[in-house]
């Protein structure tokens, strides 16, 4: 079909009209769904390739109108949607998308920004500084700290040990690792995996990674670390950076920040301190404790689409040093240089340079909730989960296997006289499956030293004591256990 000017007038968007009754439509869907999740099965059935074979080979030479995207959109990929945002949805680290979240999420995409430069959209980059301000003082962090959102903790990591990276002042960013001393970064032996990957994406290799061991509770050892640091300095290897872990992905264990701090500042490495999942629970004040010795960090992340009911993606990036993260990323093209003097361009302080303007989202769930709403919402997440910990602990045939600091627990399901690992591990794993595949929670599962552990997440708005009750139901009914 050749180009004919004369049709100019009819290749725009969608019309106003138009446009309205297709968001009239999708809202209609949204409200809906939010409205039934908790009745579909949480963990999606299809089966491998089974929503690509139902899609179209090719894309369509015309377009089509809203109602039958809405049709495919039921029929095609919602039997393919795992429900993160279903009240059972309790495996991992349960989150919540909260209707503030949703109706920020709708708005900035509707505003399209690209937030990579101050010049780019003000608001988006002073929005960013407000809210994330909001946010270290909500914890109780320094309200002084800079602040940077990025997409998530694995990014947030990655760019804070890049910056760690050029903290060591060998010139990393003009000369490459060659010829360079080995580094060497530490982390427990229950940090997330995202240690690991932002190490190898910034050359230190999985050999520089040294994974330090935990204690009973699943802490770092400040004696195993400090050993690990002056094994590695007499081996002619060079210590540079620490992750200390505020709520860790297994079992939400928190690392002692203040000895590692200490231990840190020693040898002069940097400390980032990842606290993803557990940074939030700090706006709750009785939870303060966590984030103890998290002033003396170098750097800390804190996701407020873990806990903080903000719609995924969202990662809070902190730093007490922003003139070294602009040191490693600041690289200004001509065409994006501009005379904005004394705002922030939030490109000089990480690799991206496209940003969308998540910051709208944090705003209005801090506008909705309050930081006394969503305290409340914490404690009673705790709350929820201590009491299916109690059912655990008052049960002769279930084991608890980790403490319960905040809202995940890790139990297992052993049966009388069955102390074979192995064993151990094929009835919860089948146990596993069997809970899962009731289609009304969702659990997942870990390991801790060497033990295989059910693992159970309260994160969900929507989640009462109810469905918490129905879970332990429904292991019990699983391992063939009286309740």
């Amino acid at each position: 079909m050749e180009y004919d000017p004369a049709d100019a007038s009819s290749l725009g968007d969608m019309t106003d009209s138009e446009f309205r009754e297709a968001l009239a439509l999708v809202g209609d869907w949204v409200a809906s769904y939010r409205q039934r999740v908790g009745r579909l099965p949480v963990l999606s059935r299809v089966a491998p390739g089974q929503v690509s074979r139902a899609l179209p080979s090719a894309p369509p030479s015309r377009g089509d109108a809203v109602e039958n995207w809405i049709k495919d959109l039921d029929e095609i990929i919602m039997p393919g949607i795992t429900h993160w945002n279903h009240p059972g949805f309790m495996a991992y680290f349960s989150l919540t998308g909260s209707g503030a979240g949703i109706l920020a999420d709708l708005i900035s995409s509707a505003l399209n920004i690209n937030g990579m430069l101050w010049k780019t959209s003000p608001s988006c980059t002073e929005l960013e500084e407000a809210v994330l301000r909001w946010y270290a003082m909500s914890m109780g962090l320094p309200a002084d700290w800079f602040g940077t959102v990025c997409d998530t903790a694995s990014t947030s990591t990655l760019v804070a040990l890049a910056a760690a990276r050029e903290a060591t002042g060998l010139n990393i960013r003009a000369d490459g690792l060659a010829a360079k001393p080995k580094l060497v970064l530490y982390c427990s032996e229950e940090a997330h995996s995202s240690v690991d990957k932002a190490g190898i994406v910034l050359g230190i290799g999985t050999q520089g990674i040294r994974r330090v061991p935990s204690d009973e509770c699943y802490r770092m050892r400040i004696d195993a670390l400090e050993e690990a640091i002056r094994s590695d300095l007499a081996a002619g290897r060079r210590p540079f950076a620490v992750v200390a872990t505020v709520g860790t992905t297994s079992v939400t264990a928190v690392d002692p920040v203040s000895e590692i701090a200490r231990v840190s500042q020693k040898y002069g490495l940097w400390l980032h301190v990842d606290a993803a999942y557990a940074g939030t629970a700090a706006i709750a004040p009785d939870f303060r404790w966590a984030l103890q010795g998290c002033e003396e960090a170098d750097s800390l992340v804190s996701n407020p689409h873990k806990w903080l009911f903000t719609p995924i993606d969202f990662s809070a990036l902190f730093t007490r040093h922003p003139e070294t993260f602009r040191s490693a990323f600041s690289l200004v093209p001509e065409y994006l240089q501009t005379e904005s003097r004394g705002a922030v361009d939030y490109m000089d302080y990480t690799f991206q340079l496209g940003r969308r303007f998540r910051a709208l989202k944090l705003w209005f769930v801090f506008r909705h909730f309050g930081t006394e709403g969503i305290a409340a919402r914490i404690r009673n997440h705790v709350h929820l989960a201590k009491e299916f910990a109690d059912r655990v602990d008052s049960h002769p045939r279930l084991e608890r296997l980790a403490p319960a600091p905040f809202s995940v627990i890790c139990f297992r399901a052993r049966p009388e006289g069955l102390n074979d690992e192995r064993a151990l591990e094929q009835l919860n794993a089948a146990v596993l499956e069997k809970v899962n595949a009731s289609g009304e929670v969702f659990l997942s599962h870990t390991r801790l030293k060497g033990r295989y552990s059910l693992r159970l997440a309260v994160g969900n708005l929507n989640t009462t004591g109810d469905h918490l009750r129905r879970a332990f139901q429904l292991v019990c009914e699983a391992a063939g256990l009286a309740l």
